[in-house]
């Protein structure tokens, strides 16, 4: 009996020191080194290198000039802290309210018709902190960013294909764009007269 104790105390030494600190730390240091952006949290800079926010985690953007991310259920909105989704399903009379109300606000912001909008438009996701939104999302809000900012809608079109990433290695996920990346970019175009 003291023998299995004393193997049983040595064998949760040695998993402990294996899964707890070794594992971690050559994740942690192939990671650092075969992706050092991603590994410091894909941050993104400002002109003068302020970090505005990172590639990886959603921002509120509610001016009209901008794009909008996906809703985030995610905390009190976007909070990297509170991560996660609502776990409401399609049968939640909490879940349909909410939509409708996404729903009523998008077609009065851009004026689409109800049947016009992408799911993601009015769905968080599973972290409730996805950045990015699906092209035709973002090509539904081009007339409202266009006419906010003074450009034309084809100069909006353009930066949002500009920013659209296809499927990774050509078959893993859906096109996407990212909501920080495309509204940066709109900030540094400049309006035509």
């Amino acid at each position: 009996m003291r023998r299995a104790l004393i193997v049983s105390v040595r064998m949760a030494i040695v998993t402990i020191v294996l899964t707890g600190l070794i594992y971690p730390l050559v994740v942690w240091g192939l990671g650092a080194v075969l992706f050092p952006k991603q590994a410091a949290g894909s941050l993104v800079l400002n002109s003068g290198g302020a970090v505005i926010g990172s590639s990886l985690i959603a921002q509120d953007f509610t001016a009209a000039k901008y794009f909008h991310p996906r809703p985030s259920a995610a905390g009190a909105g976007y909070d990297a802290m509170a991560s996660g989704a609502s776990n409401l399903g399609p049968t939640s009379k909490t879940l349909v309210s909410t939509v409708d109300t996404q729903v009523a606000e998008i077609v009065r912001q851009d004026g689409v018709a109800r049947g016009a909008i992408p799911v993601d438009a009015v769905t968080s996701s599973g972290s409730g902190l996805d950045p990015d939104i699906t092209p035709d999302n973002a090509n539904m809000q081009v007339a409202r960013v266009a006419r906010a900012r003074g450009l034309s809608e084809q100069q909006v079109r353009s930066l949002v294909s500009a920013h659209t990433t296809g499927r990774q290695l050509g078959f893993l996920g859906e096109p996407r764009v990212n909501v920080l990346e495309l509204n940066l970019a709109l900030d540094g175009v400049k309006r035509t007269q």
